[in-house]
This record gives structure tokens, C-alpha cells and sequence, in this order.
């Protein structure tokens, strides 16, 4: 009898902790809304787990003593506080794959609920999956290892495209708009529903475009996949990164004052990092274009040589500078070093003293002595230039810049035609190789420029549309590569103006400079909360919460800028010199200036943000109790 009550209990008991599991999925619960256990799990855990007839269980009569009787209540399921301390051995750590999969689909059919509320619930639980589970994690490497396994597979069960598809949603919906345009002040409450969609899309991006050697050959396939669809026009027929474009511009238009910009700014730098490659990748394709078009290497990497110069201060300020010049204004003029004749080609070694000079400088009246020499024609044959005899304590590299230099043609060109037309009284277009007539240290100049020659893809560029212009019919159709950098120009393209524009107006919002205008956007609408702070401690938090908000939206929109433009400009010239007009005409120059009108040194070390309450040090580390004096002190 026992025995049946026993299964029978256990049989009530499994089906609705499962129920039980995916509700407290639902509220984001600290389980992170787990599987159940298989029977063999159950077995493993202590009785009071399986339930209230367990705690005493009659012993077999062969050998051992009978335990005393107890009393069994026939009920549905045990008491609230026994199912709840029962709960928390359902761990998401403990589970295998299968299972894992399982509840990631069905927090994905959550997600096409028609209820409003329901929805944002699953969407809170599927964010806690994003953060790695943190509750059931021990560690900052756990919670990080666990975050990882999680999105790869919440992507691979295509919760990205339900994902877009709310974000969509939330941008259509005109009666959350029209509610915060008459509110008088936006809050953190205005934004949940897309603050938590955006969250959860920013830490899929972040994480994937992570490139971690141990990761498995098939989140590698996934990885790659994924970049190619979120660079096409899979979404509402657009790329992701026009949508969020589309949000920038809707909320600097005043439309919808409750779009969180941090947020959004934030996916879209990722988005375009992702798809387009950052500053390795540049370098890569710009190298393998140089090989499709039969163009020499480049010299160097730029990036490279770029990492390894030495740190420079930030400019002074103009107290500082005008104090330098009086400084330089006190000292002692030196005398003028008359310039020795051109002809002559008596050059001051740069290395040398100013008081060491050969002997035959001092013979001025042999000016036309190389002038009756016979030059040859050809650049190759032209004399080379005498190597000076470095002292021992002098020898060091000329300053300048750490790379190579880079010449045109019509640089070459037009220093020749000058040069002509200085010592001889004619021009030869179009020719960089006739030098005859020219005195030698012309043409040694010839030689140096024609060593350091380079040809950029640019100028390959625009020869090809000038031959487009001229015959078109003859040359054809021109063929477009639709890489992802085409694609996104072409989303961006019939709005391009009106997106600089936006983003140039948040990154005034959030200069440090900035003064508030009554006309001026608001970019705090997704940090200031409901009720301003009543005490020293609170005021002091959220002014660090709102330094860090700028600091952020700054970063973001200047890594935009130029991510577009490098990319632009590799992908074709033209495009870059469009959207780089746009950036002037409106006002860009003066507003990059107005971050430099400030003591640089001060805000480049400032430091916004409280290290205690970072993310996932905060969830897995007691945390210390802030005051105003711990504050200052982070």
C-alpha cells in the first residue's frame, strides 16, 4: 500500500514541478526557470526533496528496526516552502544539451504570445539566460562561460529573428510614442520593454564577434552565419544596423523621446563592427584589393606601427601655449645661416655641428661649376647622393613620422614642372622621367619621390568612373561587388544626410561643454529613474551614472563615424567623400573642436563608473556597503 502511494505521489509530483519550473521561467526566477530532473537525478537528491512522505520512511523488517509511524496527507503537491526550497535543486548546470535546447524553445514560443505581459516576462527570462545564469554561478569565469554556451544556443534556435521582430513592434507602436511625447519627463519606466529587447540583442552581437580559440567547430559555422545574415537585407528587408538608424533619427526628431539612444547606439556600433570588420579586417581586405588590381604591397601596416608608438600628451591649453612663447620670445635669437646655392649643391649636413663644414664650402665664386657637367637622361642613372660621415654622439634617427611617406603621381609631377619651369623655362606634361637640365639635387629629389610612389585604390577608383562617364557604352555595365559594406551604403543611402545629422546632434547632447538648451534633445531619458534622489549618496550615483552614459554615447558615435567612413572609402572613394560632405556640412569639424576646447587631461582620466557594481562582478561577489566616501574613492 505503501509502496502504491509512493508512485502515485511521485507520479503528481513531476508534472507539476515541471509547470511550476517554466512560471518561475517566466518571472526571471533565480533558477533561470530549468528543466526537471530525470528520475536518476531525483534519486540522487535528499528525501526532503522528493517530498513530505519521504522525511520518514518505514525501514525494511529483515534486520532492522521498524520506525515509528507517521501520518501521509494525499494532496496535490507539498507545502509552498517545502516546493520552494525544492525548486532550487533544478539547476541549469547540472543539465545535459537536450534539455537545455528544450527550455530555450519553449522561452521561444513564449515569445509569440499575444499578450503583452506575458511576453516581456519571457523576455526577461531568456535576458537571464543571456547573463549566463549568474544565480546558479560561483565564479566571474562561470557566469562568463555560461553566457557564452547560453546565447550561442539561444541563436542557434533563432531567437535573434523573434528578437527583431518585437524590436519592430516596439518601434511601430505609435501609442507608446504619442504617451511619452505628452509626458513632461521621460523616465527609465518609458523604456523597459525595448531596454530589455536591446539588452538581450547587444549581448548576442558582443559575444559572438568574439573570436575564442576553444570554441567548437560549430559555433564557428553559427559565428559566421550570422554575420552574413545580419549584413543582408533579412530583416524587414533591410540590414539590422538601417533599422537602428531609422530609431537615431526617429528620436532626435522628437517622435519618440523614449527610445533608450545608449542602447541603440550601442547594438548599432556592434552591428557594424561585426558585419563590416574592425581595423585587422580593414587592413586584410584592403590588402587583398591591392592584389585584384595588380598595385605593390603596401609599405607597412599602419595599424601595427600605430600600437607600437609611444603615447602623446594631449595638446595644452592656450595659457599654456602663450606662456611657451614668451618663453621663446626671451631667449636668444640665433644668427641666419645664409642658404647655400641650389646649383652648387653644397648642403649642410643636418647631422653635423653648425661650425663643422668642409673646406670647400667657403668657394662661392664656382657657382656654375656643375651646370657644365653632362646629366644623363634616365632617372636610374642619376648620382647618388654622398653618405655623410655621422659622429659617433650624433648618430640617431631624424625626427618625424614613424611610417613611410606616400607620393603621387601628380605630386611627382607637379615638382617637376616647377622645377622646369624654375631652371630651364619649360614644361613637359605629363612626364616624370626626362630630367635633363635640371641641376642634381633635383634630381636626387626625382629619386626620393619616386621611391616612396604609391598608388591607392582610390585613384584606381575614380580613373575607372571617368572611363564609366566618358563611354559608357563601350566599356559597359560596371559590376558591383554586394559585399556587406555595399549593402549597408545602399540601406543608408536615401537617408544618409538626415542620419548624420542625428548622430551628430547626440554626440552635442553628450559633449562636456554642452550647455542645456530648452531645444536640446534629451539623452537621458534611459538613466534618470522615476523619482530624483532624496539623499548625498543617491545624487552622487546617478551623477556618476550620467557621466558614464555620456562617456558611452560618445564613444559609440565616434567609433560609428569612423567605421563608416574607413570602410566607405575602401569599399569605394566616392561614397566616403559623400558621406564625409554631409559630416561637414553639418557643422562636424567645429563639434570634434568643442571636445578638445576643455582640459583634455582631465577628461580622458576621469573615471565614470563605480567597479563594484560591474557586470558579473556585482552577481557573484558580496557586495561592499557604498557611501559617499567609497564612492570618491572608486
Amino acid at each position: 500500500m505503501l509502496r502504491n502511494q509512493l508512485k502515485l505521489s511521485r507520479m503528481t509530483y513531476r508534472p507539476l514541478a515541471r509547470r511550476y519550473c517554466a512560471l518561475n521561467a517566466m518571472d526571471g526566477g533565480g533558477n533561470g526557470g530549468a528543466l526537471p530532473l530525470n528520475n536518476k537525478q531525483r534519486n540522487m537528491l535528499p528525501n526532503k526533496s522528493r517530498g513530505e512522505f519521504a522525511r520518514n520512511p518505514r525501514k525494511d523488517s529483515e534486520g532492522l528496526s521498524e520506525s515509528p509511524d507517521f501520518e501521509f496527507e494525499y494532496a496535490d503537491t507539498d507545502k509552498w516552502a517545502a516546493e520552494l526550497s525544492g525548486s532550487t535543486w533544478y539547476k541549469w548546470t547540472e543539465l545535459d544539451a537536450e534539455q537545455h535546447r528544450a527550455h530555450a524553445m519553449r522561452l521561444l514560443d513564449g515569445l509569440e504570445v499575444t499578450a503583452r505581459e506575458k511576453r516581456l516576462k519571457v523576455a526577461r527570462a531568456i535576458l537571464y539566460m543571456a547573463q549566463g545564469m549568474f544565480a546558479d554561478c560561483g565564479s566571474e569565469a562561470e557566469v562568463q562561460h555560461w553566457m557564452r554556451y547560453n546565447i550561442f544556443l539561444l541563436l542557434d534556435v533563432g531567437t535573434f529573428s523573434a528578437l527583431v521582430e518585437l524590436l519592430n513592434m516596439e518601434i511601430d507602436n505609435s501609442a507608446a510614442c504619442s504617451s511619452a511625447v505628452r509626458k513632461p519627463a521621460i523616465s527609465l519606466a518609458d523604456s523597459t520593454d525595448l531596454r530589455v529587447l536591446l539588452n538581450i540583442m547587444y549581448l548576442m552581437v558582443e559575444t559572438i564577434q568574439q573570436d575564442d580559440p576553444t570554441d567548437r567547430p560549430e559555433w564557428k559555422i553559427i559565428r559566421e552565419t550570422f554575420r552574413a545574415e545580419l549584413g543582408s537585407p533579412l530583416f524587414n528587408n533591410e540590414p539590422i544596423s538601417v533599422m537602428l538608424f531609422s530609431m537615431v533619427t526617429k528620436f532626435c526628431s522628437g517622435h519618440a523621446p523614449h527610445f533608450p539612444m545608449k542602447k541603440v547606439l550601442l547594438l548599432l556600433w556592434k552591428s557594424i563592427l561585426f558585419t563590416l570588420g574592425g581595423f585587422e579586417q580593414l587592413q586584410n581586405i584592403k590588402v587583398h584589393k591591392r592584389e585584384e588590381l595588380a598595385l605593390p604591397p603596401l609599405p607597412e601596416d599602419s595599424i601595427r606601427v600605430i600600437r607600437s608608438m609611444r603615447a602623446a600628451s594631449p595638446p595644452a591649453s592656450a595659457s599654456d601655449l602663450i606662456e611657451q612663447q614668451q618663453k621663446r620670445a626671451r631667449r636668444e635669437h640665433k644668427a641666419l645661416i645664409k642658404q647655400d646655392n641650389l646649383d652648387a649643391f653644397n648642403e649642410k649636413d643636418p647631422y653635423k655641428p653648425d661650425d663643422s663644414r668642409d673646406d670647400d664650402e667657403d668657394n662661392d665664386d664656382n657657382d656654375n661649376s656643375i651646370e657644365a657637367e653632362t646629366f644623363p637622361l634616365e632617372r636610374d642613372e642619376v648620382m647618388p647622393l654622398p653618405i655623410p660621415h655621422l659622429p659617433a654622439e650624433r648618430v640617431s634617427l631624424p625626427k618625424g613620422l614613424p611610417w613611410a611617406p606616400k607620393v603621387r603621381e601628380k605630386d611627382i609631377e607637379n615638382f617637376l614642372e616647377s622645377s622646369r619651369s624654375k631652371f630651364i623655362g619649360y614644361t613637359l606634361r605629363n612626364d616624370t622621367d626626362t630630367v635633363v637640365g635640371l641641376p642634381r639635387p633635383i634630381h636626387e629629389s626625382i629619386k626620393t619621390l619616386k621611391q616612396h610612389k604609391y598608388v591607392s585604390i582610390a585613384e584606381i577608383q575614380i580613373t575607372k568612373e571617368e572611363e564609366y562617364q566618358k563611354t559608357p557604352l563601350s566599356v559597359g555595365e560596371e559590376e558591383v561587388e554586394m559585399s556587406s559594406t555595399e549593402l549597408l551604403y545602399q540601406g543608408i543611402l536615401p537617408s544618409l544626410p538626415q542620419y548624420m545629422i542625428a548622430l551628430l546632434k547626440i554626440l552635442l547632447a553628450a559633449a562636456p561643454t554642452s550647455k542645456a538648451k530648452t531645444d536640446s534633445i534629451n539623452i537621458l531619458a534611459d538613466v534618470l529613474p522615476e523619482e530624483m534622489p532624496t539623499t548625498v549618496l543617491q545624487s552622487m550615483k546617478l551623477g556618476v551614472d550620467v557621466n558614464r552614459h555620456k562617456e558611452i554615447i560618445v564613444k559609440a558615435i565616434s567609433a560609428i563615424l569612423l567605421l563608416l567612413l574607413k570602410h566607405f572609402k575602401l569599399n569605394h572613394v566616392y561614397q566616403f567623400e559623400y558621406m564625409a560632405q554631409h559630416l561637414v556640412f553639418a557643422n562636424c569639424i567645429p563639434l570634434i573642436l568643442k571636445f578638445f576646447n576643455q582640459n583634455i587631461m582631465s577628461y580622458i582620466t576621469a573615471k565614470n563608473s563605480i567597479s563594484v557594481l560591474d557586470f558579473p562582478y556585482c552577481v557573484v561577489h558580496e557586495l561592499p556597503e557604498l557611501t559617499a566616501e567609497s564612492l570618491v574613492s572608486c
